[in-house]
């Protein structure tokens, strides 16, 4: 695996990182979030990061599957162009049922 690629994993697994280091003691109270603004841009910029990451792997065309690619890319361009849409629902269903499968799957790669 080049660099690249490993630079992308990382910046994506940290996004992830940050993410859940919102959240006090690993408590993810969906109240919590809806109502406080600061954490919730920095969620979507972290969602953005990871959307980019994702894309440049992808772009890249070599052999790494990661479930949902597609769908993060698209959140990442919905998140960028389409702000003003943006379900705290959507953003915290990426939060609890996607983000820890995509953790798993990145911290796999990363060891390869």
């Amino acid at each position: 695996m080049d660099n690249e690629i490993k630079t992308w994993l990382f910046d994506i697994n940290s996004a992830i990182s940050e993410i859940d280091g919102f959240f006090e003691e690993g408590e993810k109270r969906f109240i919590n979030y809806k109502q406080d603004i600061k954490t919730k841009r920095a969620i979507e910029r972290n969602l953005e990061i990871i959307g980019e990451a994702v894309k440049r792997i992808i772009d890249k065309r070599i052999n790494i599957e990661l479930t949902n690619a597609r769908k993060i890319i698209d959140t990442r361009n919905r998140i960028i162009h389409g702000y003003d849409t943006i379900s705290d629902d959507v953003i915290w269903g990426i939060i609890i049922k996607h983000l820890p499968k995509l953790k798993i799957e990145v911290e796999e790669l990363m060891k390869s």
